[in-house]
């Protein structure tokens, strides 16, 4: 290094800290939010295989179980926002809910998109892509679940379990030891003070003690470095959602987040994993 005169020696290290960053921003997993679900309806078979096709690493869905036993693939308690129909998913039979146009509210040509289940989706996964499964219900679809699982053909690496409910997920970490169960959370902060609800040190104790494989909390300024660094240093590798800008995205990277839950996987793969 002595002999290495300063401008080379400088140029050398900016091309090291250039590789570094590259290396980090494609390290994130970019998750498609019900698919690709700026440009389709979320959480069809259309999303999520558009999601797929803009070459996201992971796609992330919500299920509900059907009043006769049906895992699908859908966000809200009832069908009213997008089914047009109010009445409670769990409360409708999987046959009234096909019945349900779920891709015409978004754009004309999703016109008769259905609600999918589970057993299609878990179809559409290709190798080295895996699918996040958020449970909305209650531990109540764990057995199906698991079956539906292990009658899809695909590995244990291929699939994860969120949610927002800590005793579901403790109770799928135990019936489900060999994937990972990741704890959803929304932080909130007192609007007087500004101060967080809870420290760090809450989640990750929490997480921890229920034996989960990670945390996956809302994108706010509770979010730092310091926090990932040390939910990491537990073993925890930290997901956020729901970030669609560039910027943002660039941002968590750099901090060390392991994933990234995006409506729109396209445009945050392109911008992050240019060199793909």
């Amino acid at each position: 290094m002595s002999c290495m005169r300063l401008p080379q020696f400088v140029f050398f290290m900016t091309g090291l800290a250039i590789v570094s960053l590259t290396s980090t921003l494609s390290a994130v997993e970019i998750i498609g939010h019900r698919g690709a679900s700026y440009d389709a309806p979320e959480n069809t078979l259309a999303s999520i295989n558009l999601a797929w096709q803009r070459n996201a690493d992971a796609v992330e869905i919500d299920i509900y179980l059907s009043k006769d036993g049906h895992i699908v693939a859908y966000h809200d308690k009832t069908t009213k926002r997008i089914g047009g129909r109010n009445r409670a998913v769990k409360e409708q039979t999987f046959a009234e809910l096909q019945t349900l146009d779920v891709g015409a509210w978004k754009n004309a040509k999703y016109k008769a998109e259905r609600i999918p289940t589970l057993t299609q989706i878990l179809q559409t996964i290709p190798e080295q892509k895996r699918l996040f499964i958020e449970i909305k219900c209650g531990p109540e679809v764990l057995p199906q679940l698991k079956t539906e699982l292990a009658a899809s053909g695909k590995t244990s690496a291929q699939t994860a379990i969120i949610g927002f409910d800590y005793e579901t997920m403790q109770q799928a970490k135990q019936l489900m030891p060999e994937l990972k169960v990741i704890w959803v959370f929304k932080v909130n902060q007192n609007k007087i003070t500004r101060k967080w609800e809870h420290n760090a040190g809450y989640y990750i104790q929490k997480a921890k003690a229920a034996n989960l494989d990670g945390l996956d909390l809302g994108y706010n300024q509770f979010v730092t470095k310091a926090f990932v660094e040390q939910a990491r240093a537990a073993g925890l590798p930290v997901y956020v959602w729901t970030v669609n800008k560039v910027a943002d995205a660039k941002k968590l990277a750099e901090i060390g987040v392991a994933g990234i839950t995006t409506d729109r996987p396209g445009l945050l793969n392109s911008a992050l994993k240019q060199e793909k």
